[in-house]
């Protein structure tokens, strides 16, 4: 996936049968199955791939149990079926995770017992594992980190987990291969409506260059994710807001809080929410909050309230609480909710997507999430066939293999890289001292650096240490520290200036300010 050769083809293709605006889970995903489709497909995003909140999830693959609670079975249905599917065409990014919810009720026992037997049932021939009771003693031996005054029981069940920011990369991969041209750093700045009144001409300005082009296109999409607004502003200045925001917050503590591989899941904190305490990349992550926002940002910021708020949550289940020093990274992302007036509460608003064309010939998506995202896309297109303003051709994502498809053992830290890990550490052979760690305590290598810059469309430090090794939200401030040499390795690379790398590392030491916790009020 070169950005050289897509800006080429973005000037000898001038006539597009669909543009797609947005690169986070739901404009990729787009991408993808019109590409299949065969359409002329162009997509942009106006900073990184995922860099909003398709790179800031819970990293879950997951049908809803909470969904389930509320009644949603339509929601339920779909996702698990998806779920399935997004296991089975992208393996090497994806697995299988066991959950554990301890309980202190009997009354709480039944109830979830029930329901997750219906969770399996939903899921049919796509499950991935059987639910089965827990007594006392093998939650304990399964969690020791819980308390055990009162516990009754527990319940294992199975979901899956992924990593969100790498899906998103092999997703621009698996469309830049199918023929479609796919630019990050390529923001739209205006639209022109054609004779018929519809928007089909489109102004694009490359913010690495800036350089701007003009596009046409039978079909343009919204898939701006919180930024929906703003498209839809140019569109109609006077438009009310689609989009009603909700931030979600994860924090993330050192391995020592998860002592086993099992997920723990509470389904019912002070407030109602779901809590999640889930091992990633050898890390804890946990949350997530639900907090209403009016402010709209590439980067939020977590609130005060919800960090004390996880924290005290997880201090009622486990022996040993964390505190704030335990915090490692902290990281929000901002859920695209359909705006409505008849509702107070973020949480009572659906999680399901939503599609419809606008007076001027826009095609809008908003709300879904990461494990629908193959059929959101679906739906989007099924849609713009019914409306006429493209030629009717099947779906081919069901079964399709995502970019770097390989069955394998997840023990690897490299068997993210699916396929591609031999021509990754084929690198090596250029030059010996790409083999090297970066850091002692973590198992990345600068050949991923060089890699992310050839293959993924890296071009800031931020792209390298936030969505291609994942850093930032791992551990911020050791990625700080290894951030001089991974702007020295990106500067050779890129055939950068001591000013462009002197402008990197302070842009990222202001980006990982909002992810360390001590600089909350």
């Amino acid at each position: 996936m070169n950005r050289d050769q897509s800006i080429q083809q973005l000037k000898n293709q001038e006539s597009w049968d669909i543009f797609i605006i947005g690169g986070g889970a739901t404009g990729l995903g787009i991408c993808l199955d019109s590409a299949l489709r065969a359409y002329k497909t162009l997509l942009v995003e106006m900073g990184d791939f995922a860099q909003g909140t398709s790179g800031k999830s819970t990293k879950l693959v997951h049908g809803g149990v909470r969904y389930l609670r509320q009644g949603n079975i339509g929601l339920v249905l779909e996702a698990l079926k998806e779920r399935g599917l997004f296991l089975k065409n992208a393996p090497h990014l994806s697995h299988i995770q066991t959950f554990i919810i301890p309980f202190y009720s009997w009354k709480d026992f039944i109830l979830y017992s029930i329901g997750l037997r219906i969770y399996d049932l939903l899921a049919w021939n796509l499950g991935l594992g059987r639910t089965r009771n827990l007594n006392r003693k093998e939650v304990l031996n399964k969690l020791p980190e819980i308390k055990m005054d009162g516990l009754k029981g527990g319940i294992l069940f199975y979901d899956g987990q992924f990593d969100d920011a790498r899906m998103a990369i092999n997703l621009a991969q698996s469309s830049v291969q199918e023929g479609a041209c796919v630019l990050n750093y390529m923001e739209l700045i205006g639209l022109e409506k054609d004779r018929e009144g519809n928007y089909t001409r489109a102004e694009l300005r490359d913010n690495l260059s800036q350089d701007h082009y003009w596009i046409h296109a039978k079909l343009i999409i919204n898939a701006a994710g919180v930024f929906s607004d703003s498209i839809l502003k140019l569109e109609n200045p006077r438009a009310k807001p689609i989009i009603r925001p909700s931030q979600g917050v994860h924090l993330v503590l050192n391995e020592r809080f998860k002592q086993s591989l099992d997920a723990l899941m509470i389904p019912k904190t002070s407030d109602g929410r779901v809590l999640f305490m889930i091992p990633w990349h050898h890390k804890v992550v946990v949350g997530t909050t639900d907090t209403p926002v009016s402010l709209v940002e590439l980067e939020p910021k977590p609130l005060h309230e919800e960090i004390e708020f996880i924290l005290a949550s997880m201090g009622e289940y486990l022996l040993l609480p964390p505190e704030r020093k335990d915090i490692e990274s902290c990281y929000v992302g901002l859920r695209p909710l359909a705006a409505t007036d008849n509702t107070h509460s973020t949480q009572e608003l659906s999680r399901s997507h939503k599609i419809w064309i606008s007076e001027g010939g826009i095609l809008y998506i908003i709300g879904g999430k990461w494990t629908t995202y193959r059929r959101m896309a679906e739906d989007c297109l099924d849609l713009a066939i019914k409306s006429g303003r493209i030629e009717n051709r099947s779906c081919r994502t069901y079964d399709y293999k995502i970019h770097g498809y390989q069955i394998g053992d997840h023990s690897d830290y490299f068997s993210i890289y699916g396929s591609d890990k031999e021509k990754l550490l084929d690198l090596v052979s250029e030059n010996p001292k790409w083999k090297e760690k970066i850091h002692p305590n973590y198992p990345f290598i600068e050949a991923e650096i060089i890699w992310a810059i050839r293959e993924e469309m890296a071009f800031h430090l931020r792209d390298i240490l936030s969505r291609r090794l994942r850093w930032l939200l791992l551990d911020v401030k050791i990625s700080l520290e290894i951030a001089p040499r991974i702007v020295d390795i990106m500067a050779l690379e890129l055939k950068k200036n001591d000013s462009w790398k002197a402008e990197e590392l302070k842009n990222y030491a202001d980006l990982a300010q909002s992810f360390l916790w001590e600089n909350l009020n």
